[in-house]
This record gives structure tokens, sequence and C-alpha cells, in this order.
């Protein structure tokens, strides 16, 4: 945003965490505006999870919390979508940070025309693709909103773990969060990724307790459990014969899957800005989905068709990527 710029009402990517819990109240005190927490249910968590979330958001200094129930188009509209392209980053990431950034800016700048904010904000540090797949889409959707991103801004303060901490407790913000160094994670339906602390070292194997969606290896059970899926025009409709949505399907496999160690991936990937990064992903129900649509392809596509698909997949998988 250009310096010196005014805002009067600002719609902010709310999570509920650390950062975004510090940058609501900073926000308010840089530049005296109002601020409407924005809340994007992905399927980030099970039933309960964002439970308090409104009241915390109010606690923090928001004028509002909304909370927009965006699972079932997530799920729909852009994983079955991105399922369908059979994209795949780098042989392995299957994008689940990536293809949700773009729906919860869109949906932020529904909120901000509904409620006539004159920006919008997000909590990306300046090191990851986040702030650019945030930031595309806004300027993609609504050129004439003012996006305010802290960690870019020369004076936001609050770049550590333990400089954030001592922020909440001075303003009296509800955190649960310690100066201990832990993951850095995102969850959605489609997955968790965990960076950060021992990863940073790549010597060092993923430690069982690492995984949150799934089962470590070591304990998961030796016999093979099957399950059918249901495609109609080459999108999953049912599992098991029952017939459900879309977020539903994703859900009832992410269980199936995490139970036996499926969709574990650990790897170090090229981000957009021109750095490494490893991350550890946990993606049962996409794996198992991939799997099928992939062994759907091999009965149903000619040879042709399905080595130009190949191709094309590189493309689209990068186009996602990079938001």
């Amino acid at each position: 945003m250009a310096k010196g710029a005014t805002v009067k009402k600002v719609v902010l990517a709310y999570s509920g965490g650390l950062d975004t819990s510090v940058i609501l109240p900073w926000l308010r005190e840089k530049y005296g505006c109002e601020v409407i927490a924005f809340v994007a249910d992905v399927g980030q968590g099970g039933p309960g999870e964002l439970d308090g979330i409104e009241d915390k958001a109010l606690a923090s200094g928001a004028s509002k919390c909304i909370v927009a129930d965006l699972r079932q188009e997530f799920a729909e509209q852009y994983c079955f979508r991105m399922l369908q392209a059979s994209a795949v980053y780098e042989h392995t990431y299957m994008l689940g940070t990536s293809i949700a950034r773009p729906l919860i800016a869109k949906a932020q700048v529904d909120c901000a025309r509904k409620y006539n904010a004159d920006a919008v904000a997000h909590g990306a540090t300046g090191k990851g693709n986040d702030q650019v797949r945030f930031e595309l889409t806004f300027m993609a959707l609504a050129p004439d909103l003012k996006i305010i991103s802290p960690w870019k801004d020369p004076t936001f303060e609050l770049t550590t773990r333990e400089a954030a901490v001592d922020y909440a407790k001075a303003r009296g913000i509800p955190i649960h969060q310690t100066k201990k160094k832990i993951y850095s994670r995102d969850r959605n339906l489609w997955h968790i990724s965990h960076e950060g602390a021992d990863l940073e070292d790549p010597r060092n194997e993923p430690l069982d307790s690492l995984w949150v969606m799934s089962v470590p290896v070591s304990k998961a059970p030796a016999a093979p459990q099957y399950v059918e899926i249901d495609f109609q025009a080459g999108l999953p409709v049912a599992v098991d014969g029952k017939a459900m949505p879309g977020h539903e399907v994703i859900a009832t496999l992410n269980a199936l899957g995490g139970a036996h160690a499926v969709g574990q991936t650990d790897l170090v990937e090229n981000r957009l800005v021109g750095i490494k990064s490893r991350g550890a992903y946990d993606t049962p129900g996409g794996t198992i989905l991939f799997e099928a649509h992939r062994a759907l392809e091999s009965v149903t596509l000619d040879r042709a068709t399905l080595h130009y698909k190949q191709q094309v997949a590189l493309k689209y998988a990068e186009l996602v990527y990079d938001g």
C-alpha cells in the first residue's frame, strides 16, 4: 500500500492464530481504522474447531467477525478441478495450501464489498508464496481496494514469535501460543502442511509426532482396506456406494487414508519467490483420489490424449502454485 495512504475499514483474513491475532490490533493502532475479521472455513478442523473464534476476534479488537463456510465450494470447485487436471507440483506436492488461497481471497473481497471496506489485509510473510497468491487475487478482483501486508511494512516489528507473544500479552489478546519454537502448520480439508523447527535441517527425518491427519507408518495396520469411489464426468461423487457432497467425500477418505498412513510426503520445493523450502505434507484423502483418478484415466484416455494431458498438467500445477 502507498505510504501515507489512509484506511477507514479493512477486512483481515483471520485465522485466530498468533500472527493474525496480533496483526488485528496492530492495524487498529497504526491506521486508526475499523477491522473486520474474516474467517474462511475451508475445513481446517473437525466439528467445533472454529467454536469461539468470533469471541476471540472481538476480544482482539475486531468490530465484527464473519465466518464463511466454504468447504463444499472448496472441494468441488477447487480441489476437484485440480484433481481433473492431475495437477501435482514438482512430482510430489498436491497443492493443498496453494489451491485454497484464491478462494479465501475471493471470499474476502466479497466481504469487503458487502461491508463497504476500503482495504483488505493478510498475514502472509514476505518470504513465502502466500503473499503473492492473496495479492494477485485481490488485484484481479478488486484493484480499487488497498492491500495491507504488515510483514512487508518496515514499521511492523512483530516478526518474531517472542515479540508477537509479548505484544499479545501486553494488550490482553487471548492466545494459547508460547515462545517455544514449533512447526508452522496450514490445514484445510485437502491437507495439512508442516514447516520449520527440526525440519529446517534436511538430515532430520520427520518425527512420528509430527503427523496430524494420519498415523505414523509404524502404527499403520498391515492389512489393507478396500474402498470404492464413484466418478461422474471425472468428479468423485460417492464412497463405497454412498453418494455425498464433495467436502464429505474428502473428509471420509481423509479418515480412511489417515488410519493407514496414506499420503505422507516429505519434500523440498522451489518457491515462487526464489528460495527452497522443506515441508512435510499430510494429504490422505487427496492421495486416494489422485490414485483412483489416474486409474480411471488409464482405462478411458487414448495414448495421445493421456500424454498431452501429462504435459499440460505440469503447467497447470505451476499456475496453481503461483496463485
